[in-house]
């Protein structure tokens, strides 16, 4: 099994999962479990994918397009770029909270947006909900399957509001991605301060290579 390969593919399906089916209906949403609005949306996922050659082709304009108009009603980004920075958070002004939340997800886009072109035949199985009634915050947990291949572990963390469920974390193969970031921009604000983080990462996401998804913590 090539855990590389398949990592981009999981990756590609939770971004254009997220990207292609989570818009409309809020109020059907607002009432829908978590693990029931993530088993409805995979169904629409696989033809989504094929209609739009600029998904498929990882174009970064449409997908930015797309996760502003879609993605980001279903997302508590603030509370996923929060994580992210860990206690420093508590530190940065408004203006920086602003930019950081802003460079965090250009530099997700860019991460991810290649990956779209892995989507192909998958199929989303999403496992039973182990949850308590009035539990607010649970770990949906889904299997990626492709023809021939091992399945990949995909999960997700989301969290009830008023608005209905909403995704702050995403976890492929055992990586929890805010915990990847956690790391990594701990390091740089150790080093040059939360203005140094967000030049960093501003820097990056001016650079013309596409970033490759992180390597980090499991659970």
């Amino acid at each position: 099994m090539n855990l590389a390969i398949d990592r981009r593919t999981a990756l590609g399906w939770a971004a254009a999962f997220s990207l292609s089916g989570l818009a409309g209906r809020a109020m059907a949403q607002a009432s829908e479990g978590p693990e029931v609005l993530i088993q409805r949306v995979a169904a629409e996922l696989i033809e989504a994918v094929k209609s739009d050659p600029a998904l498929r082709n990882g174009d970064q304009a449409r997908v930015i397009a797309l996760v502003d108009n879609r993605l980001l009603p279903h997302v508590n980004f603030m509370r996923m770029t929060a994580s992210a920075v860990g206690r420093f958070w508590r530190q940065a002004t408004p203006e920086q909270k602003q930019k950081l939340q802003a460079e965090f997800k250009t530099l997700l886009v860019r991460t991810y947006s290649g990956a779209l072109s892995q989507v192909k035949d998958q199929t989303l199985v999403v496992k039973p909900l182990r949850a308590n009634p009035g539990d607010t915050e649970v770990i949906v947990r889904s299997e990626l399957r492709s023809p021939g291949k091992d399945p990949v572990q995909l999960d997700y963390r989301v969290e009830k509001t008023d608005a209905g469920w909403k995704v702050y974390d995403l976890n492929v193969l055992g990586v929890w991605l805010v915990e990847t970031y956690r790391g990594q921009f701990a390091q740089e604000i150790n080093a040059k301060g939360l203005d140094g983080l967000i030049a960093a990462l501003a820097q990056r996401n001016r650079g013309n290579v596409t970033e490759k998804p992180p390597v980090g913590s499991k659970g």
